[in-house]
């Protein structure tokens, strides 16, 4: 089925993607030469004038051995191993005798040959040799006043088309199993490049091993799960596109994940799910933007009368194939509608300066021990796992709030987005469970649940704490919060009886008061104080913690709105 999606989407894109038989990469270095094939100089250019990558004839696939690329390979075969070089340059001499008479081939072959003293002699006195050196990226050459490339050449490409079809004609024949045609087999295919990937050479989407007493009914490699030459091209090159793309993939831990439209007619969501989920934009506005957009009623009218498939594929580095983490797809329309059900589910009262939506990074980084590169600390399958939750409407995974719990624990601080998580996923749970119980958004004064009630009477002790000892190096949430929200029976009493002193340092009456309706109140809730309070408790004792703390900050910008306006 992947396949199948990745063929569609190949012939979608037509127009976009390059023909079989080539494809679109950066090349870092360019050697410049001059017509007779001495050196002009070695220059750093990773694009074109466009900025767009060159499309050149696609590279051969290397496992073992030395096989040499037409006209671009690495500083080993272009430069620097005698060998490779030999190889790649029998490569570009094996070309027809009318294509090595054009000027551009001939400059290779002199730079090489008849003028190497000038040409490949003189590399190492370029500025960048140093620096190409120690790379492994891809080098080929420029004709000097040239604007392509020498392997973007008019009978290059030619070239590359009628081996291209001519191989397909001396294949061995099957029936195809995306196309159901009979059709040449591919006997390799084609690695894909993704972040991560530990083997440059072997990290390919579908493999086969060699022979062994694994091959079922005498069928071998290839021919044990038969795709023809052509759907094999479509089918990379489609997933080489989306892994590249800006719009089509976001990065998330380790994994990469892409995402495509069965139809045209869905674009508008293949565009802005990359916001949803990723932080790494130059543009960190295109997230509150797009969201906005999906709730609002003209896009939503729009969506509900496209008949689409979505599908969304996660990805991760393995040392010889990439490992599919996890396969999702549906309609587009569904898929927007649980999205926009995880924003309103991670809906919490905040600050005004502070995102008024969070991002999936955002919400995963906030569990994390916070390192140089966080990214790394996010556990792959917790990701994962989140990206199924969202895109299938069921609840979070489990360690989402067990991470979360041990966080605040460790650092005794219930953060906006460690709130948030704890609220969205009992709120998911209790959906799925059909309880008709759910965390509001702001201050619940009519929630009687123990854990949150006690929550709220622990940030009511801190505030009465703050009010009346100004300038505290450690609050009770330093010294309390962890016995307090797991062994509430352990540390309430004594903490009461610390609130009566602190009462008694109240300058402000009124302020006095009001903090003692706040703790009666509460108290008129709780008939004792438990001896444990499980995950659920702990998480409601959080959030009606950070609830509690929000209504002071609200009231405290209320009473300075009207001073201000007296």
């Amino acid at each position: 089925m992947i396949l199948q999606a990745l063929y569609d989407y190949a012939q979608r894109k037509s127009g976009t993607l390059p023909e079989d038989g080539f494809e679109d990469v950066r090349i870092r270095y360019l050697i410049k030469i001059r017509e007779d094939g001495s050196l002009v100089d070695l220059m750093n250019e990773t694009e074109d004038q466009k900025g767009h990558p060159r499309r050149v004839p696609k590279r051969v696939e290397r496992t073992s051995g030395i096989k040499a690329s037409l006209l671009l390979d690495n500083i080993d075969y272009v430069l620097t191993d005698e060998k490779k070089r030999e190889a790649f340059v029998q490569k570009i001499e094996e070309l027809p005798d009318d294509i090595k008479e054009t000027k551009e081939i001939k400059a290779v072959i002199s730079f090489y040959k008849e003028n190497k003293k000038n040409g490949l002699d003189k590399i190492p006195s370029c500025d960048l040799w140093k620096e190409c050196q120690k790379s492994k990226d891809r080098i080929s050459f420029i004709l000097q006043g040239e604007s392509d490339i020498v392997p973007e050449l008019a009978c290059i490409r030619e070239f590359q088309r009628k081996k291209i079809a001519a191989e397909n004609e001396t294949r061995q024949k099957g029936i195809c199993l995306i196309t159901g045609k009979n059709d040449a087999i591919a006997q390799i295919h084609s690695a894909t490049p993704i972040l991560g990937r530990k083997s440059n050479a072997n990290a390919k989407f579908v493999g086969f091993q060699g022979d062994s007493g694994y091959d079922s009914y005498g069928k071998k490699q290839a021919w044990n799960a038969p795709v023809s030459i052509r759907a094999e091209a479509a089918y990379t090159k489609a997933l080489n596109y989306l892994t590249k793309s800006k719009e089509n993939r976001f990065l998330l831990g380790g994994d990469t994940v892409v995402f495509w439209a069965e139809k045209e007619e869905a674009a508008p969501f293949e565009s802005m799910l990359s916001a949803f989920f990723d932080t790494d934009l130059d543009d960190p506005d295109r997230s509150v933007r797009e969201i906005k957009n999906l709730f609002s009623a003209p896009f939503t009218a729009k969506l509900e009368k496209v008949d689409s498939n979505f599908y969304v594929l996660g990805l991760s580095p393995n040392v010889a194939r990439i490992s599919v983490r996890f396969w999702e797809m549906g309609k587009a329309e569904k898929f927007a509608d649980r999205i926009k059900q995880h924003f309103l589910d991670f809906e919490i009262d905040r600050y005004a300066e502070s995102p008024e939506f969070l991002s999936l990074y955002q919400i995963l980084s906030a569990i994390i021990l916070k390192r140089k590169k966080e990214k790394e600390n996010i556990p792959p399958h917790l990701s994962g796992s989140m990206v199924q939750s969202i895109l299938k409407g069921i609840p979070y995974p489990a360690t989402l709030q067990q991470q979360c719990i041990r966080r605040i624990r460790a650092e005794q601080k219930v953060t906006r987005e460690r709130a948030a998580i704890l609220k969205a996923y009992i709120n998911r749970e209790n959906r799925y469970k059909t309880i008709n119980e759910e965390v509001s958004v702001s201050l619940d004064r009519n929630c009687l649940n123990k854990g949150y009630l006690l929550g709220r009477l622990f940030a009511v002790f801190e505030k009465i704490q703050e009010d009346t000892h100004k300038g505290l190096n450690a609050t009770i949430t330093d010294r309390y919060y962890g016995c307090a929200s797991t062994n509430p029976a352990t540390v309430f009493p004594q903490l009461i009886r610390l609130n009566r002193y602190h009462m008694s340092n109240y300058d402000n009456q009124g302020a006095k008061i009001k903090r003692e309706k706040e703790v009666g109140e509460i108290m008129n809730g709780l008939d004792s104080f438990p001896n444990h309070l499980n995950l659920n408790e702990q998480s409601y004792f959080a959030i009606g913690y950070y609830h509690e703390r929000q209504s002071f900050y609200e009231t405290a910008n209320k009473s300075e709105t009207t001073e201000g306006d007296e």
